[in-house]
């Protein structure tokens, strides 16, 4: 996928090189932002159009909408997310403020993590010379660690099952790992959140997608260190009687 994505833009590393002489607030309003959209499709992650912030509000008609700027528009999201280039092209220049999201478990998964676990993750899996593809740091709390999906066996007995699997009503079940496969979605990079926050490239999506299992251990293991430290902040700030 990688050497085809390469051909297709001309020169494999141009994105990235893009991307790190790039602001982040800079990405979703200019005409980077189809260009990056299209980089993702061609990777071969089906896109399909999401609300998008309106003040501090969702773009949405729902009132207290619980998940603003991060939801798909369309209840057919599913059906409707494509890789197909004129349709992504279309809804990008139809909807210049629109976020897009990314149906995991067709051709990708995603690891989601908390943001400062990622990070230690992220610097481990490097420096063992562990393959890594797409990463994204998501809402300023959360990091994204795209990999091919393990969710759409040929033989559905051989449904791969995972506690950690992760559906977008059950967000809040899983505060450290997050495991997107089948029926769940991200927000693809560039995208804008309530607050002025981003979604945003770290490593571009020309990278190969690798298995998840490759990176879950070391992931499993920082969001495990990431969790101790935060209770153990907790328990230190707890007010104690003398």
């Amino acid at each position: 996928m990688s050497a085809e994505f390469g051909r297709r833009s001309g020169t494999q590393g141009r994105i990235s090189q893009w991307l790190r002489g790039r602001r982040p607030k800079e990405t979703a309003d200019d005409g980077g932002r189809e260009t990056l959209l299209l980089a993702a499709a061609a990777a071969g992650l089906p896109l399909a159009q999401a609300a998008y912030p309106s003040g501090y509000r969702c773009s949405c008609d729902r009132v207290g909408c619980p998940t603003p700027a991060r939801h798909p528009v369309s209840f057919a999201w599913q059906t409707q997310s494509t890789t197909d280039r004129a349709q992504i092209e279309r809804w990008a220049r139809h909807q210049p403020k629109a976020n897009f999201i990314t149906a995991t478990g067709m051709t990708h998964d995603v690891l989601d993590v908390p943001l400062d676990a990622g990070r230690e993750a992220l610097e481990r899996l490097l420096a063992s010379g562990i393959e890594v593809g797409p990463v994204a740091e998501s809402g300023g709390d959360r990091m994204l660690f795209f990999t091919a999906t393990r969710g759409t066996p040929e033989d559905e007995d051989e449904w791969w099952p995972c506690e950690l699997d992760c559906h977008p009503e059950t967000m809040d079940e899983h505060p450290g790992l997050r495991w997107h496969c089948r029926g769940s979605y991200v927000l693809v990079p560039p995208a804008r959140l309530p607050g002025d926050l981003t979604v945003d490239w770290v490593r571009g999506p020309e990278y190969t997608l690798p298995d998840p299992l490759t990176l879950l251990e070391i992931l499993t293991d920082a969001c495990a260190r990431y969790a101790g430290e935060n209770e153990s902040d907790q328990l230190a700030a707890w007010p104690h009687r003398g």
